[in-house]
């Protein structure tokens, strides 16, 4: 996957987690659209990426108009 973040075990992306998420998608939803994932998978993002905050490991959000 280039060098992203991805579940383990798997070649989804934290990215596409993310994406889905933010274009309202629910657990719900991604469960059933990706069967190889568990809830504790889609929670292990959001462990992800306080660790990344916690390490100073991201980038600031450009705000689009």
């Amino acid at each position: 996957m280039a060098g992203k973040p991805v579940i383990k075990g798997t070649r989804i992306s934290v990215e596409l987690i993310l994406e889905l998420l933010s274009n309202g998608w629910t657990e719900e939803m991604i469960l059933e659209s990706y069967p190889k994932l568990s809830a504790e998978d889609v929670k292990a993002v959001f462990a992800y990426l306080r660790d990344c905050v916690q390490q100073e490991l991201y980038f600031p959000l450009l705000q689009t108009t």
